[in-house]
Formats: C-alpha cells, structure tokens, sequence
C-alpha cells in the first residue's frame, strides 16, 4: 500500500514538472544571467507615450529570472493618463526587500523592457476613456496592497500576487492572471475560498500551495506547490505547469510602431 501511495505521488510530481523541464530542454529561459549586466532594454511593443495622447493601461508578463523562468512569470502593469508624456509602471520587485528598498516599485519609464533577458508579452491594452477610468482605481489598488513589505518568492507573496491584487480591485480590466505566475493564488488562510482575481469564478486555495480554481474564464485549474494544471475555455487550450497556455495567445500588434489609426483600431477590439 505504502509504495502504491509513493508511486503515485512520483507520478503526479513528474506530471507538474513535465512543463519546466521541457521549458530547459527547449533553452527558452535564460540561465545564468547576472542582473547587473542582463538586457533590459525597450521592445518597442509599446505605444509610444509621446505619440499616443489617449490614456493607456498595459498589463504584461515575462519568464522569471534566471532558473526561476522554469516555473513562473513575473508580472506588471503599466499606466499612462491621457496627455501625459510617459508611463508609470507598477510591480513588485523581491531584492529590494534584501537592501532595504521599497518591495513596491513605482518607476516611469518604457513599460516594455526585457526583463532580464526575458521578453515581455502584453497580456492585454486599454485605451481611452476605459483606460483613464481605470487609472484611479490601479493607484488605489496599489496603495491598499496588503503585502507591502513582505515578500517570499515561494509561496508568496511575491510580485504576482501583488499583480493579481491590483487586478482582482479593477476587474473591468477583464484580465486572467497567466496560470503560470506563480504566487496568483497567495491568499491568507482567512480567504481561503474567494474569488479568482477576474471576478469570473471562485477559487480553494491553502497560501498558494495547494489549491482548485473554477472560472468562466480562467477554466479550471489545479495547483500543486504553486505550479498550476488545468484546461483554458477562454481561450480554449490546456494549461502545462511552467509553460501556461498551449496554444499560446499572441499579440499581433506592434503598437511601438503604431499611428493614431492602427490605436484606434485596437481600441475597438478590447
């Protein structure tokens, strides 16, 4: 009995980590980086923050740094109010808590740099009037975040937890965490079934480590020591721990090249 039970423990813990073991066979996250010299330089898949006069409001996603691009992304997001000449972007940052800096970064700046030799992916842009509503309450939003001098890489809080937070006080944002940020499901034992930060289903989850998600949007996934399995609906796909979305939803946009007309255009497909 004792080794049927080991057995399957094996089984189930080579299932959660089929994904980041693909992702470093692949070579799609970068090892050995030194943050001091990794690229952190603009895509240019942003809008233009001179160019572009409406408000703005980009949520974005990368591989962690480092090995720990195996498991998880990190997350941000980024405003710019309309007329304003650049963009404020919020995230949580883990070693500043290590040299005594603020573990809530509030920098300007171009939204859409590597992160750490990590490209970014937009997860989703609002433009124009939504966007400007939304602005206040991310700003809020951040302001309450629970967590502002704690953090824990594993199981959180961390910066995606930080993210989701955000994201589960504005959820006209209408935005999915990506399954494979880890820390999404960070919650006190006290929330422990609440909702996922979309407001579009309800969450069991023991801080992040154990747990079950079932949602209109978010579809239905298991989490196991922070690495989530499931099945997507919208979009329809299968969510692999460390990988995320298979098949992978992409930005067809190059909004860093973009006129007036290609924005307006992307305004009426949110």
């Amino acid at each position: 009995m004792l080794l049927k039970v080991i057995s399957i423990v094996v089984i189930v813990l080579l299932v959660f980590l089929l994904g980041p073991l693909w992702l470093a066979v692949m070579g799609k996250v970068q090892f050995g980086q030194d943050w001091r010299t990794a690229d952190r330089s603009s895509t240019g898949i942003a809008p233009k923050a001179n160019r572009a006069k409406e408000a703005i409001v980009q949520v974005y996603e990368a591989k962690a740094f480092n090995w720990r691009g195996l498991f998880a992304v990190h997350t941000w997001i980024s405003v710019k109010p309309q007329g304003a000449d650049h963009y404020t972007n919020y995230q949580v940052i883990g070693w500043n808590a290590y040299h005594g800096r603020p573990i809530i970064d509030i920098s300007s700046g171009a939204p859409d740099r590597m992160w750490f030799g990590h490209e970014p992916k937009v997860i989703k842009t609002i433009l124009g009037k939504p966007a400007q509503a939304m602005i206040p309450k991310i700003e809020q939003a951040v302001k309450s975040y629970p967590y502002p001098k704690t953090y824990q890489a594993w199981p959180g809080p961390n910066s995606n937890t930080f993210i989701a937070y955000v994201l589960s006080h504005v959820p006209e944002l209408g935005v999915a965490m990506p399954a494979n940020a880890l820390g999404k499901d960070y919650v006190p034992l006290r929330q422990m079934i609440s909702q996922v930060p979309s407001k579009t289903g309800y969450r069991l989850s023991l801080l992040g480590v154990f747990g079950l998600a079932v949602s209109s949007q978010e579809g239905v996934q298991v989490n196991l020591l922070g690495l989530t399995l499931g099945l997507s609906w919208r979009p329809w796909g299968v969510i692999v721990p460390g990988v995320g979305l298979i098949p992978e939803v992409k930005d067809d946009h190059n909004y860093g090249q973009s006129t007036k007309a290609t924005v307006v255009e992307s305004t009426s497909q949110q």
